[in-house]
């Protein structure tokens, strides 16, 4: 560590703060001390830092599949942030619906000695079902959550001005959250509600709904955004069709949408591209007879034909600020990632 420190030109404890991953140093410095530390070849031994600082500098991440492209966006993002902070990652897998199973892998991880977990998506019904072990610290993502210091009228503790967080829409906040637990998520329904202000504003009046799977707290949030925007304009509701997020259910759901829609909001972009096949195969025009939007902005989306119109959803953000709350947070954070809509060419007016 001292020849680290001399090819740096900075103390042992300015090494030693780099290596423990603290906030306390300044980036351009950092980024000199890495830069020696690669040149020497330093590694620093992972066993002795914990004896000496308590840490492993080890996470956790629990999720119930990584079969979904958001799943599988967020592992890559939650572990980008994770490395960019010398922290390494472990990750669970639980089955969906299987409450052993995230009690089975709190129980792991703590045998592993990580510092924390991150539980993903539809993990976090289930983790919010058992009592994580004493002392764990958590992240949920993408969870309802109610702090104890939330304000009395509902809204979001911890929301940043000008975060894109929708106001008047009813706040889900259906779990009480313990001291070790912060929460982060994407504003969904803020997303889910610009989707459908931009297809009313094109001049649709029938805009329907492919939602993702009950029980999903994403999917819930992004048709109720969808709804409060109808709602808003005066507009009829229309039962959306439910999907499970794949492009499979998606090309069937093209099926049971009715012939009087002119939209169609897709809670993904999978669900987006199986619906544009279907609706391609029966000879339904898109955007000439119906406008299609999607949610997420994969890498693909602008390769769909046509060019999906989406909703962004910031994963690495979203894995940054997850991994930030579980490294620095005292507990009780809640953070909220904005989402802006990306226009293609899968929306028109209705003609």
């Amino acid at each position: 560590m001292a020849d680290v420190a001399a090819r740096a030109g900075v103390s042992g404890q300015t090494v030693s703060r780099v290596v423990n991953g603290s906030p306390r140093v300044d980036p351009a410095t950092r980024l000199r001390v890495e830069a020696a530390m690669s040149e020497l070849g330093y590694r620093p031994h992972r066993a002795a830092r914990t004896l000496r600082t308590g840490r492993s500098q080890t996470i956790g991440l629990v999720v119930s599949t990584l079969a979904t492209v958001g799943n599988s966006r967020m592992l890559q993002a939650v572990s980008d942030a994770a490395a960019a902070r010398g922290l390494a990652l472990v990750v669970v897998t639980v089955g969906a619906g299987v409450e052993d199973g995230v009690a089975g892998a709190f129980e792991r991880l703590e045998d592993q000695g990580v510092d924390g977990a991150i539980v993903l998506n539809e993990a976090t019904p289930l983790a919010r079902a058992v009592t994580p072990p004493a002392g764990l610290r958590l992240v949920v993502v993408d969870a309802p959550a109610r702090h104890r210091d939330a304000p009395a009228d509902g809204s979001r503790a911890g929301a940043a001005p000008g975060s894109g967080e929708t106001r008047g829409i009813d706040t889900v906040q259906t779990i009480d959250t313990i001291d070790m637990v912060n929460t982060v998520r994407t504003d969904h329904a803020a997303g889910a509600r610009i989707a459908t202000e931009h297809l009313i504003s094109l001049g649709h009046t029938r805009v329907r709904h492919l939602a993702g799977p009950a029980g999903s707290f994403a999917a819930a949030e992004r048709e109720r955004g969808w709804r409060a925007a109808l709602v808003a304009s005066g507009l009829e509701v229309v039962e959306p069709v439910r999907g499970a997020w794949t492009s499979t259910t998606g090309y069937r759901a093209a099926a049971e949408i009715d012939d009087e829609a002119t939209a169609v909001f897709c809670a993904n972009d999978q669900m987006a591209l199986g619906i544009l096949r279907g609706l391609g195969e029966r000879g339904v025009d898109v955007p000439g007879r119906v406008s299609v939007v999607g949610f997420d902005d994969v890498a693909d989306a602008r390769d769909y034909r046509p060019p999906l119109t989406t909703v962004r959803q910031d994963f690495d953000a979203l894995g940054e600020a997850a991994v930030a709350a579980l490294a620095d947070g005292a507990g009780g954070v809640a953070a909220v990632i904005p989402t802006r809509l990306i226009e293609r060419k899968s929306t028109a007016s209705p003609r």
